[in-house]
């Protein structure tokens, strides 16, 4: 499916991309020495931008887990499962 002319890439991805061009860019060391300083320059901006984005949405990750934090979690066995009204801190009548 295509995407429409007015959504662009999430700036995350394209920032990233980018970024591992000027590196392999870099690394080949055929760069002019001038180039190379700008290049870096702008690796130094992409990185700042990632990690921006990283700290986002790790931030939001964190505000979704305590937001859950009240819904509490319970591990599944088949026995409650095949009979819901086994209590499992009862003990089973004689």
């Amino acid at each position: 499916m295509a995407r429409s002319s007015s959504s662009k890439p999430p700036e995350f991805e394209q920032a990233l991309s980018e970024l591992e061009a000027l590196v392999t860019r870099l690394e080949r060391g055929d760069l002019p020495l001038e180039e190379a300083l700008k290049s870096f320059e702008r690796g130094v901006a992409l990185t700042r931008a990632c990690q921006a984005a990283l700290t986002a949405a790790q931030q939001k990750v964190e505000i979704l887990l305590q937001r859950g934090a009240e819904a509490k979690l319970e591990p599944f066995t088949e026995s409650e499962e095949d009979d819901p009204a086994v209590d499992s801190d009862q003990e089973p009548a004689a």
